[in-house]
């Protein structure tokens, strides 16, 4: 492309997915695309286009540092008529203008949808939406494009386990049901792109499949194939239910009981299968908080140091722990390293009250009270625990149950399920 007085602009080549969204002719438009998939690259590209049509573009993203990846692209495609002093860049405001017209391309947060206030745009571009409150566009960004019949462009990747966390939304799926809805429009107005990561040609397969090895199935599903999560046909728990009962810090009530809960690996050995690590209370209004997953893979010793830090970081009542397996190991090394920790001063007293429960019915039977419990909005989780919830959410009865999921079970079989314990027992004498 050539900007007036033959100064060249630099657009990279759109991959064919890039393509179909930007030369869709929609108003708006949703992409739901996989991370380093090129979306970003794609909005950039859209961005200094428009602004060459004499459109004035806003771009939003959550954060300072996700501006940069959209910012670095549109001066690397001007960066000629910028260095001839033809368009005026100021690198604090993210601005790039033609003098003397309304033309300008600008990059901003909008983690909070009120830093939006006070512009407007002929585009307005949202990047990793599913992060915003949904007021960026409810409240503030549709009535910025009225004046000049603008368009809108929102880009997100499903949100997974490992991101609710840091959403801005009262609904962390707004994003998803923004697709869904325009997925359904017929008028014309709305269109919807989706693809993966593996779409992008320019990324580098093996750097790929080095990210991809360290998640989990349901985060791959979200932040690499970009597919919604969906509930696994059989399970116990699901993630709209997890969502449902969720609750912020602030909302936890008094708890007349706190406990930790072990799930130990079958073998004491340190390259044996993490340990379910799970504290969790029960609240003066009868209903269980999980507060922490600490749950680790480690020598036995470690393993028994987290636990124990734990329990009196929270002021735990008790610790339970599985017996069967070879997990009998667990409570005696509870009881050593208690008493090591009391002799080093690191903890005022040489006992932890431990309770060692032993599973006489099967992983099921277990576990179908437990997730009734959450069914029927008496358990909640105290924040987003990424690993836990990813294996409550795949787990179906028959396969091997995994220890965070096991440590959650026998939580909530102490505090809620099985009568209150009369007698407790203090190891570390």
């Amino acid at each position: 492309m050539r900007a007036t007085r033959e100064l060249s602009v630099y657009l990279k080549r759109p991959h064919a997915e890039q393509l179909r969204f930007l030369r869709h002719p929609a108003r708006r438009k949703v992409i739901r695309a996989g991370r380093r998939s090129g979306k970003t690259s794609g909005v950039a590209i859209l961005a200094v286009e428009q602004f060459l049509q004499q459109h004035r573009v806003l771009y939003a993203v959550p954060t300072i540092d996700q501006v940069q990846h959209f910012w670095s692209e549109v001066c690397t495609a001007l960066r000629e008529p910028l260095a001839a002093g033809y368009l005026v860049k100021n690198e604090t405001q993210h601005t790039i203008d033609l003098p003397g017209t309304e033309q300008r391309i600008k990059a901003k947060t909008a983690y909070n949808a009120d830093s939006l206030r006070g512009d407007y745009a002929d585009l307005l571009l949202l990047d990793e939406y599913q992060l915003m409150s949904e007021d960026a566009w409810g409240v503030v960004g549709a009535p910025m494009l009225l004046d000049n019949d603008g368009d809108a462009v929102f880009i997100y990747t499903p949100p997974s386990l490992r991101t609710l966390h840091r959403t801005q939304a009262r609904d962390p799926r707004h994003a998803s049901k923004l697709f869904a809805a325009a997925q359904a429009d017929t008028s014309g107005r709305w269109a919807t792109f989706h693809f993966a990561s593996h779409a992008n040609p320019y990324v580098s397969q093996a750097a790929l499949a080095e990210i991809t090895g360290d998640m989990s199935q349901v985060a791959y599903r979200n932040e690499i194939l970009a597919l919604e999560t969906a509930a696994v046909p059989g399970a116990l728990w699901t993630l709209d239910l997890l969502d449902r009962t969720r609750v912020p810090e602030r909302d936890v009530p008094e708890l007349a009981r706190i406990a930790v809960a072990l799930d130990p690996s079958s073998t004491s050995t340190e390259t044996a299968d993490e340990m379910g690590i799970v504290a969790g209370g029960k609240g003066a209004n009868g209903q269980g908080y999980t507060l922490r997953d600490v749950s680790m893979r480690g020598t036995p010793e470690a393993c028994a140091r987290a636990a124990i830090f734990l329990y009196d970081a929270l002021q735990a009542d008790i610790m339970v722990g599985e017996g069967n397996n070879g997990g009998e190991w667990i409570g005696t090394t509870i009881a050593l390293v208690a008493r090591d920790m009391y002799a080093k001063q690191e903890r005022s007293s040489p006992l932890v009250h431990y309770k060692m429960v032993w599973a006489s019915r099967g992983k099921q039977t277990r576990a179908e009270p437990v997730s009734a419990l959450y069914a029927r909005d008496t358990i909640h989780h105290v924040g987003t625990f990424p690993a836990l919830e990813d294996e409550l959410t795949s787990w179906v009865p028959g396969m091997p149950s995994p220890n965070r999921l096991d440590a959650t079970v026998w939580l909530y079989t102490e505090l809620l399920v099985e009568p209150e314990p009369k007698h407790i027992r203090a190891w570390g004498r």
